[in-house]
């Protein structure tokens, strides 16, 4: 096994570090974050706040949420975690690497807290993972809000290629580490995050940089690639009954932006399910603009009161 990430070093400065937990659930230790909401000076401090989930992408972590966190605290209760596998989160079996694996992983860590989300809010392959834990009865939320959700399989010769070689990856005890040190070069990092689509500041570029450098992380990244499927999923999304917001930016290199209306066509027709296109983001726009995508993720609990549509924020 490779090489983690250790919190006692890697962790000294991590964002709100303070409100970090390590939790043992369902075989594995896992890292999260817990905020209360920021009580609003309005006679709603007497009302629960909700909970949200929120759920990030392959290779990514919970930091990845952190521009968000000004405008969704005064609204929820969040509870952010590490994938497993990712970042400070131990390494995950094959099947707890796969997507109903994984699911289930997720909720066995929701039944240790005691906690059901209202909301759940995932980025990329987070988004699947929500709509699979929805789909398997563990989670009943009010909403789910994808950002540049990956439901759908690889296209082209990609498509053909890329799950044998993530396969073959994970096998080789030295991919790992091989892969970390070419993410020591700044350049690397740099490259990767370009080839999302996305432009992020330099504090956003060093978080990527730490946990992309670390072969622990990378091994947790290659096991989720080379043993998620989401064609079981995409079958099964007529099926979803949660009201699903697609939100998706124009200038994605990673999830094909034109996937999100097949996807919106999959899904039951119910209020609130709805598909919202942003300008002049790429595949982590909610780092790049989070105020918008909060406000997006914000108004999705009355999403119940608007119809199914496409359409762009004004």
């Amino acid at each position: 096994m490779a090489a983690r990430l250790d919190w006692a070093r890697d962790g000294l400065d991590w964002p709100h570090r303070e409100a970090s937990q390590f939790i043992e659930a369902g075989g594995l230790r896992w890292h999260l974050q817990r905020f209360t909401r920021e009580t609003p000076p309005t006679n709603a401090a007497a009302v629960a706040a909700p909970l949200a989930l929120l759920l990030h992408g392959t290779g990514a972590s919970a930091h990845s949420w952190y521009p968000m966190l000004p405008w969704l605290r005064p609204h929820f209760d969040l509870l952010l975690v590490d994938l497993p596998g990712h970042a400070f989160t131990g390494m995950a079996s094959a099947w707890q690497a796969s997507l109903p694996g994984m699911a289930l992983a997720v909720q066995s860590l929701l039944d240790v807290l005691d906690v059901q989300p209202t909301i759940l809010i995932g980025h990329s392959a987070g988004a699947a993972l929500g709509a699979r834990m929805c789909l398997d009865g563990h989670l009943a939320p009010q909403c789910l809000i994808s950002i540049n959700g990956a439901f759908m399989p690889l296209g082209g010769l990609a498509g053909v290629l890329f799950p044998p070689a993530a396969k073959l990856m994970a096998s080789l005890s030295f991919a790992p580490g091989f892969v970390a040190r070419r993410a020591t070069d700044p350049r690397a990092i740099a490259r990767l995050v370009s080839d999302t689509g996305s432009v992020l500041d330099e504090a956003g570029m060093a978080l990527y940089g730490r946990i992309v450098s670390n072969p622990g992380h990378i091994e947790g990244a290659l096991a989720m690639m080379a043993n998620w499927d989401v064609q079981p999923l995409l079958r099964d999304l007529p099926l979803l009954s949660t009201p699903v917001r697609l939100i998706v930016a124009d200038k994605d290199r990673a999830v094909p932006p034109a996937q999100a209306q097949r996807v919106l066509s999959l899904l039951p027709p119910q209020a609130g399910t709805t598909l919202i296109r942003l300008s002049g983001g790429g595949h982590i726009v909610h780092e790049e603009q989070p105020e918008m995508v909060a406000s997006l993720c914000v108004s999705a609990l009355d999403a119940g009161q608007m119809p199914v549509r496409d359409s762009s924020p004004a």
